[in-house]
């Protein structure tokens, strides 16, 4: 009769013998691919939200050029300020007033250093809300906005940069989405 003799190696562990540690392992590689967009620190959208406000920041600047027209807010008339925000928001569903001092109560207030497209960022002097803009993008140079203004109608201005806008910057809010960052 042939005796076994018991082996000094250890034996092979089974892939089976660990199913908790693989499973564990997949969540956490699934959990990393699929981790949302955000391109500030403060603030994530997922990207079918990122692609939304890109899709507002795009239809605003549709409009670029077009004149001033005071308590206007109609693409044939013109616009004020917060004539334009109320059209272009409304245009995809995200109710404010046409008013810029009621625009500036709704949503949730965000820091400046995390505005997202489709951000309003409000304007005045002493508290006194005077202006409003809709964000199109925030890079290292500045925040950009799209807004009406009396002087050259509907454009794209560098606020963080203008000599007029930026003393007069107050505050921002997230009318979109409501996320406070």
């Amino acid at each position: 009769m042939t005796e076994t003799i018991p082996s000094s190696r250890p034996e092979k562990p089974s892939l089976c013998r660990y199913p908790a540690f693989f499973v564990l392992l997949f969540a956490t590689f699934a959990a990393t691919a699929f981790k949302p967009i955000s391109n500030k620190p403060g603030r994530a959208e997922d990207a079918e939200m990122m692609q939304f406000r890109t899709d507002v920041t795009g239809y605003a600047q549709n409009f670029l050029g077009l004149r001033y027209r005071h308590a206007g807010h109609s693409p044939k008339t013109g616009f004020d300020c917060s004539g334009f925000t109320n059209f272009i928001l409304d245009e995809f569903s995200v109710k404010v007033s046409s008013c810029a001092t009621t625009q500036s109560r709704q949503g949730l207030k965000v820091s400046l250093n995390d505005v997202l497209p489709g951000d309003l960022v409000f304007f005045g002097t002493r508290g006194r809300i005077q202006h409003v803009a809709l964000v199109v993008e925030k890079t290292a140079e500045g925040i950009f906005c799209v807004h009406s203004t009396c002087s050259r109608g509907i454009m794209v201005e560098n606020i963080s940069t203008s000599k007029y806008w930026k003393p007069k910057i107050l505050f921002a809010r997230d009318v979109i989405t409501g996320q406070a960052g």
